[in-house]
Formats: C-alpha cells, sequence, structure tokens
C-alpha cells in the first residue's frame, strides 16, 4: 500500500514539475544557469591534465565572477519573473558575448555558448494561452476538406 502511494505522489509532483516547466521559458533559464557557472569557475580553478598543471588564476577572476552571478541572477529571472524574458534574454546574450575576452574565453567557450543558446530561447520564448487558434496548425488536430465543395465562403 505504500509503495502505490509513493508512485502516486511521485507521478503528481513529475506533473506538477512539466507543469510549472510549461509555464515559463525553463530551458531557456537553464541554459542561462549553465553559462554562468563555468564562466565563475574556470577563472579560478587550478586544473591538472596529467602532469600538466594548468592555473587559470587570473585578473579577469572579478569580472567573470561578476558576470557569472548576473548570469546566475538572469537565470532565475526567466523562471521566476516571465515577464522580463525579452529584457534577460538580450542581457544575457550581452554577458555571454563579453564573457569571451573577460572571462578566459567564455568560461572556456563552454559558458559562451550555453549563454548565446539560453539569451535565444528567452527571446524566442512564448507564454503559452489557453486559446486553440494561438496554437501552431501542427498541433491541431484537422479535418482534411474535400476538394470542390462549398463551404459557404464567398
Amino acid at each position: 500500500m505504500g509503495r502505490c502511494e509513493n508512485l502516486r505522489a511521485a507521478a503528481g509532483a513529475r506533473r506538477g514539475f512539466r507543469t510549472w516547466r510549461g509555464e515559463r521559458p525553463f530551458w531557456a533559464g537553464l541554459f542561462t544557469l549553465a553559462a554562468g557557472f563555468p564562466i565563475i569557475y574556470f577563472p579560478y580553478a587550478h586544473l591538472n591534465f596529467g602532469a600538466i598543471p594548468l592555473a587559470l588564476s587570473t585578473s579577469a577572476g572579478a569580472g567573470s565572477l561578476i558576470i557569472g552571478v548576473l548570469l546566475v541572477v538572469l537565470a532565475l529571472s526567466l523562471w521566476f519573473q516571465q515577464q522580463t524574458r525579452v529584457f534577460a534574454g538580450i542581457t544575457v546574450i550581452l554577458l555571454a558575448l563579453v564573457s569571451f575576452p573577460v572571462a578566459n574565453f567564455g568560461g572556456l567557450l563552454i559558458g559562451l555558448v550555453s549563454g548565446l543558446i539560453g539569451g535565444s530561447l528567452a527571446c524566442a520564448w512564448v507564454p503559452p494561452t489557453g486559446d486553440p487558434e494561438a496554437q501552431p496548425a501542427v498541433n491541431r488536430a484537422s479535418t482534411p476538406v474535400p476538394v470542390g465543395e462549398d463551404h459557404g465562403e464567398r
């Protein structure tokens, strides 16, 4: 009996998350969040590739910290303040481009590419509406209209 209740609770939580995710630019926020972390991390990292140490601590650490934190904040604003999506998307794109010269090639290109994708998705996202006419024709069920029949259109 307990296992069945757990499965129902998990299914309800998954359904709730899917509804929450569908009402906001979720993927744009996720890509933006994924852009912020490498931009923050790599300037302070001491990476070892076998016997070759790679220290990326540079004077650009403050700039990359600011850019990374701003990207994380913009990702959260995309999730919780959907009405700012265009402003946030344009800002994410600009910050990702600025991170290329400032933050070790935009977090070794990981943050740059992820930020450009996230900002583009944020600008392109349109809030869902309950109006079936607003949905693309691909998503609507359509019935074929026989050729040659008069439908009262003149």
